[in-house]
C-alpha cells in the first residue's frame, strides 16, 4: 500500500529525516512511534502533501507519489493532532460543506453523512454546533471528516494524545473497527499502550532515523526480556551499585523502595538473585517476575542508539 524509501527532509542545515525507509501493508494498522521532535509530524506532512521532501521515493498503491500527487492524495484521509472545524456549524452542516467542495451529489452527501455520524457514535449530537463538542467528540468527528471521501489510507497524527482514558478507548475501538473493514491505517503516536492495543506493524523513529521496523508480535517475542519487580521495606537506591557488575543483569531501575531488575538469563537469575537479595541489608516485602513491554523495548532502543 505505502512504501517509503530513503526519505530525506532538511530545514536549512537541519537534517530532520535521515534516509528513513518503511513499508505499510494493505489492511494493516501501522504504528509510527517516537518521542516529540523525532520526525513523526514531518513525515506525515510529507505523506499528506503539505510539504515537499528533499530526497528519496514514496510509492502509494505502486504509483510514484511525486509524479501523481494530486491523484494519489484523493486516496488519503488525514486527521491532524488538533483538528479545527467551523464551530458554528453542526456536524451535518460541516459534512455537507466538505461534500459539496468534493463535488459529491446531494444524495451521496446525505447518505455518507448519516453513515459516518452513526459509525462514530455522534447521532445524538449531529444537530449540535461542533464548537460545543468535547475533546473526544471532536476527535470522533475528525475521523468522520477524514473518512468522508472513502480513503484507502488513513493517516492519524496523535489521535488520542489530548484525550482522557474514556476518549482514548473510544478512538482505539473505532480504529480497530476500521481495520476489520480492511482500511489501512498509519498511526503516529508517542503513547506506547495505544500501539500495543491496535497496531500490527511498528517503526520506531528517533532523531530523524528509523531505529527498527518490524511486526509487533515478532518485535515483542524477539526483544522482550524477563523483569523482576521487587519492593523493599526501605529506600533501595544503593542496590543499583551492588548489581551493576553482574553479567546477567542488563539494567536496574530504582524508584524509592521499588526496583525493576532486567535480566538476560532467567536460569541464572532464579538461582542467584535470591542469594544476592538475602545478603542485602533491606527486607524484601514483595517479589514478582514479569516480561518487559513495548515501553521497555522503546527505552532500550532510544537510550542505546538502536542496540537492543
Amino acid at each position: 500500500m505505502l512504501k517509503v524509501k530513503n526519505l530525506v527532509k532538511n530545514y536549512g542545515e537541519l537534517n530532520v529525516l535521515k534516509n528513513i525507509s518503511f513499508e505499510v501493508e494493505k489492511g494493516k494498522v501501522y504504528g509510527f512511534l517516537g518521542q516529540n521532535g523525532a520526525g513523526k509530524t514531518t513525515t506525515m506532512n510529507i505523506l499528506t502533501g503539505l510539504i515537499n521532501y528533499d530526497g528519496g521515493e514514496i510509492y502509494l498503491g505502486g504509483e510514484k507519489f511525486d509524479k501523481n500527487k494530486r491523484h494519489l492524495l484523493k486516496k488519503v484521509g488525514y486527521l491532524p493532532q488538533s483538528p479545527v472545524f467551523y464551530g458554528y456549524m453542526t456536524a451535518y452542516e460541516y459534512l455537507n460543506f466538505i461534500g459539496e467542495l468534493s463535488g459529491m451529489s446531494s444524495t451521496k452527501i446525505k447518505s455518507k453523512s448519516a453513515e459516518l455520524i452513526e459509525t462514530m457514535g455522534l447521532k445524538d449530537a449531529a444537530h449540535r454546533k461542533i464548537g460545543g463538542y468535547s475533546g473526544g467528540m471532536k476527535q470522533r468527528f475528525g475521523l468522520a471528516v477524514s473518512l468522508f471521501n472513502d480513503p484507502e489510507l488513513l493517516i492519524l497524527d496523535e489521535p488520542t494524545s489530548a484525550l482522557d482514558p474514556e476518549g482514548r478507548a473510544e478512538i482505539l475501538h473505532l480504529i480497530s473497527n476500521l481495520k476489520k473493514r480492511g482500511l489501512t491505517v498509519f498511526l503516529s503516536t508517542h503513547i506506547l499502550n495505544d500501539v500495543e492495543r491496535v497496531c500490527d506493524e511498528v517503526s520506531i523513529i528517533h532523531k530523524g532515523e528509523i531505529l527498527i521496523s518490524d511486526n509487533l508480535n515478532h518485535l515483542k517475542n524477539q526483544y522482550i526480556q524477563p523483569v523482576f519487580d521487587i519492593e523493599f521495606e526501605n529506600e533501595c537506591s544503593n542496590l543499583k551499585e551492588i548489581l551493576c557488575n553482574i553479567p546477567w543483569i542488563q539494567r536496574v531501575k530504582i524508584a524509592e523502595r521499588k526496583a525493576s531488575i532486567y535480566v538476560s538469563s532467567l536460569d541464572h537469575s532464579k538461582k542467584d538473585l535470591f542469594q544476592i537479595l538475602s545478603e542485602y541489608d533491606n527486607t524484601c516485602i514483595s517479589y514478582n517476575l514479569r516480561k518487559s513491554d513495548l515501553e521497555d523495548i522503546f527505552i532500550r532502543l532510544v537510550n542505546n542508539n538502536g542496540n537492543i
